[in-house]
């Protein structure tokens, strides 16, 4: 009885086998087509009635106003520096400083963007969320890097070949008419080689972008967490009117 349980469990066990080779289902063939999304395509009401409240939230947080320009705020309006570039660099370090102080006990000495960073002007009217995200669609969080003073000097002579308004602030540099370095100030005082400065900046610009290689030199780098862009939308929150000017933060005596 024993041996034909034996030999029945044998040759179940190869016709179950057998029987799942001969059946085996695999993948045989793969075809795809391109689907044209452009104005031909028709609007399904059910996803559209299904989107519609959320999509009419979101535009009432996007579009909620919190402050007010008088004027047109752009990246153009200047040679070395603009508007809309000092304002950027000027929210960074008001915005920023206070963190990194939290976390550090150190304060920021000045701040360094890039001028393709701002994407969009800030029109004459009302500031809302939705501004923020034109001016800097990107996911750049603010960083804050330890750098010598010679690596300062290094960026400043840059910024002076860069022939681009890239945002700074807390910095000052006034070129000559041959275009050297005349003055480079850190908050008002003349650059010290034997300092270290703590440089805002974005995690973009912290890896080399935009050629900004002297980053790379950073004997430290502190992450503060921080979106750009939720600094500019928490300082919009905070005033009323935003009004920002080409100084003489970055200029070139004629």
């Amino acid at each position: 009885m024993v041996l034909k349980i034996q030999h029945f469990v044998i040759f179940s066990t190869m016709l179950i086998s057998t029987s799942c080779k001969d059946g085996s289902i695999g993948l045989s063939k793969v075809s795809g087509k391109e689907v044209l999304i452009d104005a031909t395509l028709k609007k399904s009401d059910s996803i559209e009635a299904f989107v519609s409240p959320y999509r009419q939230r979101v535009d009432e947080i996007l579009d909620s106003t919190l402050a007010y320009s008088p004027y047109i705020i752009s990246k153009t309006d200047g040679d070395l520096n603009s508007s809309a570039g000092n304002l950027m660099a000027d929210i960074v370090f008001s915005e920023a400083n206070p963190i990194f102080k939290a976390r550090t006990g150190k304060e920021i000495d000045f701040v360094l963007l890039n001028h393709g960073g701002i994407r969009a002007m800030i029109s004459k009217g009302n500031i809302s969320p939705r501004t923020a995200y034109e001016v800097m669609p990107f996911e750049n969080s603010i960083v804050v890097a330890e750098l010598t003073g010679a690596s300062v000097l290094k960026m400043a002579s840059f910024l002076r070949d860069s022939g681009r308004a890239h945002p700074i602030s807390g910095l000052q540099i006034i070129l000559d008419k041959k275009n050297q370095i005349e003055t480079l100030k850190i908050q008002g005082h003349p650059l010290d080689p034997s300092k270290t400065y703590y440089v805002a900046t974005s995690n973009y610009l912290i890896s080399g972008g935009d050629q900004m290689g002297f980053f790379k030199d950073a004997t430290r780098v502190v992450n503060t967490d921080y979106l750009i862009r939720n600094a500019m939308i928490d300082y919009f929150k905070k005033v009323d009117t935003i009004a920002p000017t080409v100084d003489d933060r970055f200029i070139k005596l004629q």
